[in-house]
């Protein structure tokens, strides 16, 4: 028997990659919810695994349901708050969720290289900045993946995000401070998603840039998540255990 998945937005852009990318790989479709359809939990009771891309807004709403469901999610709505984040980890305690920024293999590989260079790389000598761009309809800013970019840098120089992040700079802002993670968001055209990570000393630059040019590269990697989640223990997960990474 196939792996039943539903898709939570399935009218949406990235539903449709997602209906695609299931029968590429050989899983069912078990159905999805809609703006006129919005019943998770009766898709939830016809399969194995949700995929989630829907609003931040019915995140805590979502997990709530997935729990009394006892399904696997797969989580890739960006903008959550630390409110909704909490509502994602405490899902994790009774079934598994993978939750990631982005379902890219090459972001998820950037990842793992920015937290690496932000131990290596002194925070008083080079100065972490992150640059996305994004088509003009994101709602969010910084987006997903920038956030997550700054939480491995972060995380490789043994400090808390919210404690060095500066995003949104205007006006007289003041000397950067030292050790600060820097964020700027660009909203423009049809972009689906570029990051630059900067480091800056005195001396030298050092850029990673990841250039996503196709949404489906992250609609491939959701589906590979559900794929894996549905064998897992309660936990919560990133794409990097999908990934075999962590």
């Amino acid at each position: 028997m196939t792996t039943r998945i539903g898709i939570a937005g399935i009218t949406g852009r990235m539903g449709q990659l997602l209906t695609e990318e299931i029968a590429a790989a050989g899983a069912t479709l078990a159905g999805g919810t809609s703006r006129t359809n919005p019943d998770l939990a009766a898709l939830a009771a016809t399969c194995d695994v949700v995929i989630d891309f829907t609003n931040a807004a019915t995140a805590q709403a979502n997990a709530r349901i997935m729990v009394d469901s006892r399904k696997a999610w797969v989580l890739g709505t960006s903008g959550l708050s630390a409110a909704d984040e909490a509502a994602v980890q405490a899902a994790a305690q009774s079934i598994p969720v993978v939750y990631a920024s982005n379902f890219s293999a090459g972001v998820n590989l950037v990842l793992a290289l920015a937290e690496r260079m932000g131990a290596a790389l002194p925070a008083d000598a080079y100065d972490a900045e992150i640059v996305e761009m994004h088509h003009r309809q994101k709602v969010d800013a910084p987006s997903g993946t920038a956030v997550g970019m700054g939480r491995a840098v972060a995380k490789g120089r043994g400090v808390k995000l919210d404690d060095v992040m500066e995003s949104g700079r205007h006006g007289h802002t003041g000397a950067r401070k030292t050790g600060a993670i820097g964020f700027a968001a660009l909203r423009g055209g049809q972009v689906v998603g570029e990051h630059s990570l900067i480091f800056a000393a005195g001396s030298e630059h050092i850029v990673l840039t990841h250039r996503a040019f196709d949404r489906r590269t992250f609609a491939t990697g959701a589906v590979r998540a559900a794929l894996w989640a549905v064998s897992q223990p309660p936990r919560l997960y990133s794409m990097m255990d999908v990934l075999g990474m962590a």
